[in-house]
C-alpha cells in the first residue's frame, strides 16, 4: 500500500482502458478489505464499509475523505448515516477502475489507520 499512498490521483477525460480482471486483482492486493463489485452495466467498482460509533465520527471521516478527494481530483460516491460509511470507488470516465481508484482507496484507508 506504501507505493500507491506516494502516488497522486492522474487526471482521467477517457480513452484510457480500464483494468482488466487480472491486473484488477494484482492492485486489490495492495489495497485492505475493499470488495471488488461489478454492477448491472458490468462496470467494476471498489466498495467497502466503515463502522464508527455515532453520527459525527462518520460525518468527520466522510469529510476527511471529502478533502482527499478534492486533493487527488478523484471522488467516490459516499453514503453514510448513523456508525457507517459506504465508499464506492471508480473511475467514471473509463467506466471501471484504474490505478486512481487505488491510490484513493489507499488514501481513504489511511485517515482509519492514522
Amino acid at each position: 500500500m506504501n507505493d500507491l499512498l506516494d502516488k497522486k490521483c492522474v487526471p482521467c477525460e477517457g480513452g484510457v482502458i480500464p483494468f482488466d480482471i487480472s491486473e484488477i486483482h494484482k492492485y486489490q492486493k495492495k489495497v485492505d478489505g475493499w470488495s471488488l463489485i461489478k454492477d448491472k452495466e458490468e462496470i467494476f467498482f471498489l466498495e467497502k464499509e466503515f463502522k464508527f460509533k455515532d453520527f459525527i465520527e462518520s460525518q468527520n471521516f466522510v469529510n476527511q475523505v471529502g478533502k482527499i478527494s478534492e486533493e487527488e481530483g478523484h471522488h467516490p460516491d459516499i453514503m453514510f448515516g448513523w456508525g457507517y460509511a459506504k465508499i464506492k470507488i471508480n473511475t467514471h470516465a473509463i467506466k471501471g477502475l484504474s490505478e486512481n481508484d487505488f491510490i484513493l482507496a489507499a488514501k481513504i484507508d489511511k485517515i482509519i489507520n492514522a
